[in-house]
């Protein structure tokens, strides 16, 4: 019991210093290229990543080895190209209409973990899928008439970021956590440096701050991450994830004025409602799998 305790308070932690990234990352990517801060951010990520694998039993060289180099170099390619592409979305669309489409993550992996692992969906988790699937829709439908364009990066977004999840679904059969998370930050940091020189650009005045908090936040989050999964499983993690959409619902009104419309609210309540769903009925189709005949 106290270890679900400590898991559930790092998972908060983890949470709301996400939270406080993006609002930080938005700040800076209204002002930098993305990639530019994507980088500075996966500098530190990926320094973090190589301490932490020195620290586990056979180092580096131990945690590195895999058994899907291919799929694990594509995986770090995957979330760096995401960290871009949300930067991108809150400067352009803001924080709380970004996390409303990217709430509908789970139920793109759950459509996309038919054809591309093989899993069975009954028709309690299509029902889910098709509802959640209408409620971006919904929270894609014009106003006034008015359609953003920009809206359809929100979407290239979470597909992408669906993508990431299914190949670490995939890998995580053979491969470690701590295997996967190395390659996420050696091949995220490795990447952006070789793109991010091109985006260089002069930081001004207390924008180091920013920066250097968008780095510490990178870093203490995932560590939290980290702890938190120790002690809880996924099932238990995923629908807490959705208190992010809180939270930039909130810091997006007070901090960046953004605004909330009632399509964007009821659409993001029906993605929430569908994806915890389709969540929960994963974790009881994989009991009832484990469980002996």
């Amino acid at each position: 019991m106290k270890s679900k305790t400590h898991g559930y308070i790092f998972l908060l932690l983890a949470l709301t210093i996400f939270s406080a990234q993006d609002a930080i990352s938005k700040h800076l990517g209204s002002a930098y290229s993305p990639i530019f801060v994507t980088m500075v951010r996966y500098w530190a990520f990926g320094l973090f990543t190589v301490v932490l694998a020195a620290k586990m039993r056979g180092g580096i060289a131990a945690t590195a080895r895999t058994r899907h180099p291919f799929l694990q170099v594509s995986r770090g390619i995957l979330l760096a190209v995401q960290v871009v592409l949300a930067i991108t979305c809150f400067a352009l669309i803001g924080l709380a209409h970004s996390q409303a489409i990217f709430a509908a993550t789970p139920i793109l992996v759950a459509l996309l973990a038919i054809p591309l692992l093989g899993e069975r969906v009954g028709w309690r988790r299509w029902t889910a899928i098709g509802t959640g699937l209408s409620g971006v829709l919904l929270i894609l439908k014009p106003e006034g008439g008015f359609f953003d364009v920009n809206l359809l990066l929100a979407v290239v977004s979470c597909v992408n970021f669906a993508f990431y999840v299914i190949a670490t679904r995939y890998v995580s059969r053979q491969d470690s956590a701590m295997t996967s998370f190395f390659y996420t930050g050696v091949v995220g940091a490795a990447v952006m440096t070789l793109a991010g020189p091109f985006y260089w650009t002069p930081i001004h005045g207390w924008d180091w701050m920013w920066m250097l908090a968008v780095c510490l936040t990178g870093t203490s989050s995932h560590y939290f991450l980290i702890r938190a999964y120790d002690n809880l499983d996924a099932a238990a993690v995923q629908p807490l994830t959705y208190i992010q959409l809180v939270y930039a619902s909130i810091l997006g009104v007070l901090i960046y004025g953004e605004t909330l419309t009632l399509n964007m609210i009821v659409g993001s309540l029906i993605v929430v409602a569908a994806g915890i769903f389709t969540v929960w009925r994963e974790h009881i189709v994989a009991r009832r799998a484990v469980v002996p005949n």
